[in-house]
């Protein structure tokens, strides 16, 4: 079914569609090559996860190609409900299609968590506020350092976390279920808050919060003189960061280590265009320096070659 809120897209636009769902795959394995099979026969490129826990994907294609795949997908009614988000980009995002069998669609490490058991209480992006503004609420960014850094919820928690992976240690060392009573979670887009919740769960905290849709939805539905929220908010595509409403924010993307750079970052001596940024500057080879040169080089002539035909 053709999505209610599409409009006349330019015929170059790529919509790109992000999703997941937990919910028990036993035979995720089997879905893998019909799935592929699908989204190449409509011109549909990205990265789909399949796992026992559930699904996760990032797709991006025409508009057609989007809606086919989409109800491909929800024709299994374990998936009739699968939600999504969409954003457009004017060149496509990704090179080729991929559909990987993981232990895990976001990955935690903790095998005996399942979030098909058991979650802590979604809260709208309009109750977000209200919640968080409690003084009883521990308020928690499940995000990575750098994508907190960027922006994030007033009065919210860093844990200083450089993978997903590091979360559990973090609550171990640092949380405790008799003093934190209720405790509220979030992230970008929804699903390591709530894969998060089912741990916390686990080790024994009693009230745990999480945001639904995460913080891209509260930006779209919540009105800047209304949010809590400060800054702008990282984005796994290449928009790179967004502000109230989903607008493009202001940050680009060091084409060397995939960090998020400033305009700050880029008056730093350690920033080269295509080079190296203040992130990376310090692990920087001579060999990588030779390859990013090289690769920036072909770049320009590629642009170059096409400004030729254009003329």
């Amino acid at each position: 079914m053709p999505n209610p809120k599409s409009k006349i897209q330019n015929q170059m636009t790529q919509i790109v569609a992000t999703f997941y769902k937990f919910v028990r795959l036993p035979d995720f394995a089997a879905k893998q090559a019909p799935l592929l099979a699908h989204c190449q026969a409509h011109g549909i490129k990205g990265t789909i996860l399949l796992a026992l826990e559930g699904i996760n994907g990032t797709i991006a294609g025409s508009r057609e190609g989007i809606d086919s795949t989409l109800s491909f997908l929800r024709s299994d009614e374990r998936l009739a409900n699968l939600e999504h988000k969409e954003s457009q980009a004017e060149t496509p995002p990704f090179e080729r299609m991929k559909v990987r069998l993981k232990r895990e669609i976001v990955t935690l490490g903790v095998p005996e968590v399942d979030p098909n058991d058991r979650v802590g209480i979604y809260v709208s992006p309009q109750e977000w506020n209200s919640l968080i503004s409690d003084p009883d609420v521990l308020v928690i960014d499940t995000r990575n350092a750098y994508e907190v850094k960027i922006g994030t919820f007033k009065g919210a928690i860093d844990p200083q976390t450089h993978s997903f992976r590091e979360f559990p240690e973090y609550v171990r060392a640092r949380l405790d279920p008799s003093q934190h009573k209720k405790v509220a979670l979030f992230c970008t887009g929804g699903i390591r808050c709530e894969k998060a919740s089912s741990f916390l769960l686990q080790q024994g905290f009693q009230e745990v919060y999480h945001l639904k849709g995460g913080i891209l939805r509260y930006l779209e539905e919540v009105p800047a003189e209304k949010s809590l929220w400060e800054g702008e908010c990282f984005v796994f595509d290449e928009r790179i960061a967004v502000k109230h409403g989903l607008e493009i924010g202001s940050y680009d993307m060091c084409c060397s280590c995939g960090h998020p750079i400033s305009d700050e970052d880029k008056a730093s001596p350690a920033y080269e265009e295509g080079i190296s940024c203040p992130y990376c500057i310090d692990s920087l080879t001579e060999e990588k320096r030779s390859r990013q040169q090289e690769k920036r080089r072909q770049i320009e002539l590629a642009k170059k070659a096409i400004a030729d035909r254009s003329q």
